[in-house]
C-alpha cells in the first residue's frame, strides 16, 4: 500500500455514447460529450458536491459531439471548444448554450480530435485551436478570426489522404514559438513548426496513432507520448533533435489491446496514465538518464532516453476507456469515460510521493 492506488470514487451510467470528458478549470465541475441514439449531440455538466456527483445541466444539439477542449479559453470565460461528426467547430459559453460564441464549418468530415493552447496560461501566444479530421487535414483556428483557419495542413495534390486521429500543441513557451503534432491511421506522426510553417520532424510507428500528448504545452518541448492500436506506446525525448537519428525514443507494450489515450499529470510532467481497450488504466513514471545528451563521432549532439516503470494499474470497465482528463486544480483527481456508456471519477493517491 506504499505506492499510489487508483480508486473509483463514483461511477454513473448514461443513456448515450460517451466520447469525451473534460474538467471545467478552477471548479469541481466537468463536462461530458457524446451522441444520442438518434445521432444528435449531447453535452452534460456535472458537479462534485459533498462527495456526490450531481447533474447540473444538459443540452442537445443537431450533430453528435466527438471531442472538446478548454485550452484556448481564458480562466475568466472558460469557453468549451467542440468538434462534431459533421466537421463543425463550435465554442460554447456553458452559462448560455443557446448559440455558440464561435462557429465554423471546419472540415468536410468528422472532427476526430481537438486541442487548445494560449487561453488558460498567461503569456504563451495567441489563443488557438487545432482540429484533425477524417478528411486528412489539420487546421489551426484563432477564435478571434472568423471563418478562415490560421494554418491548414493537408496532403499535396496526388498524395493519399490519411485519417487524422489525434492532434497536440507543444513548444508554446513564448509568443513566437509553437508546434502542432498530428497522428494518422497509417502510423505517421508529423510535427509542424507553426512559426516557420514547415515540417519539423516525421516518423512512422507502424500502427495507427490513437493519441499524442506533450508532457507540457507551455514549455520548451520536452517529451512526447504516442499511443497506438496494437498494445504499444512510444515516448520521445523531443528536447534534442539529431539531423539523422531524429529524436531519441523508447517503446513499451501495455494493456494487451489498443491504447486509446495518454494523459500527463498537470502537477508532475514525468507521470502519465495510459488507457486501454480492455477497460484498464496504467500509471507510468519516467526517469531521466544521468546525461540527456551525448555526442556522436562527428561531434553532433543527440538525445539519450531514460527509463520507464509501471507504478500502478487497474481494470475499471468492460469496454475501452476512450478518454481521461486530470483535474488541473486537484492533485490525483481524474475523470474517464468508456464505451460501456459510463463515466468514472477517480482518485489516485500518493502522487506527491513520486
Amino acid at each position: 500500500m506504499d505506492k499510489p492506488q487508483i480508486i473509483c470514487h463514483s461511477e454513473k451510467n448514461v443513456n448515450y455514447s460517451l466520447f469525451d470528458g473534460r474538467w471545467i478549470p478552477s471548479s469541481a465541475k466537468f463536462v461530458l460529450l457524446g451522441s444520442t441514439p438518434r445521432g444528435t449531440g449531447i453535452l452534460q455538466i456535472y458537479e462534485i458536491c459533498e462527495g456526490e456527483t450531481k447533474l447540473l445541466k444538459e443540452f442537445e444539439k443537431g450533430k453528435a459531439f466527438k471531442c472538446g477542449t478548454f485550452g484556448a479559453s481564458s480562466l475568466k470565460c472558460r469557453h468549451l471548444a467542440t468538434g462534431d461528426f459533421e466537421g463543425r467547430l463550435h465554442m460554447w459559453n456553458l452559462e448560455d448554450t443557446s448559440v455558440p460564441v464561435y462557429s465554423v464549418n471546419a472540415h468536410k468530415e468528422i472532427i476526430n480530435c481537438i486541442d487548445g493552447v494560449g487561453g488558460l496560461t498567461v503569456g504563451c501566444g495567441a489563443p488557438e485551436i487545432v482540429t484533425g479530421s477524417r478528411d486528412g487535414s489539420v487546421k489551426v483556428w484563432d477564435p478571434r478570426q472568423k471563418q478562415k483557419p490560421v494554418v491548414t495542413i493537408e496532403p499535396t495534390e496526388g498524395e493519399a489522404r490519411r485519417d487524422c486521429w489525434t492532434v497536440a500543441f507543444g513548444n508554446s513557451y513564448n509568443s513566437e514559438q509553437r508546434v502542432v503534432c498530428a497522428g494518422y491511421d497509417n502510423g505517421d506522426i508529423k510535427m509542424f513548426d507553426l512559426r516557420t510553417l514547415s515540417l519539423k520532424w516525421e516518423k512512422n510507428v507502424s500502427n495507427g496513432v490513437c493519441c499524442l500528448e506533450f508532457d507540457r504545452k507551455d514549455i520548451i518541448m520536452n517529451k512526447l507520448v504516442a499511443t497506438t492500436l496494437e498494445s504499444k506506446f512510444h515516448v520521445f525525448d523531443v528536447r534534442k533533435q539529431h539531423s539523422k537519428k531524429g529524436f531519441a525514443s523508447m517503446c513499451e507494450r501495455a494493456h494487451k489491446s489498443t491504447i486509446w489515450a495518454a494523459r500527463h499529470l498537470p502537477q508532475n510532467r514525468d507521470l502519465f496514465v495510459t488507457t486501454g481497450g480492455a477497460g484498464s488504466l496504467c500509471l507510468w513514471q519516467y526517469e531521466y538518464p544521468a546525461k540527456r545528451v551525448e555526442k556522436d563521432a562527428d561531434g553532433e549532439e543527440y538525445g539519450v532516453m531514460g527509463s520507464l516503470h509501471l507504478v500502478q494499474n487497474s481494470t475499471l470497465a468492460t469496454q475501452p476507456i476512450a478518454s481521461l482528463d486530470w483535474s488541473p486544480d486537484k492533485l490525483g483527481l481524474a475523470l474517464c469515460t468508456s464505451f460501456d456508456q459510463a463515466f468514472r471519477v477517480l482518485i489516485v493517491t500518493k502522487l506527491n510521493t513520486l
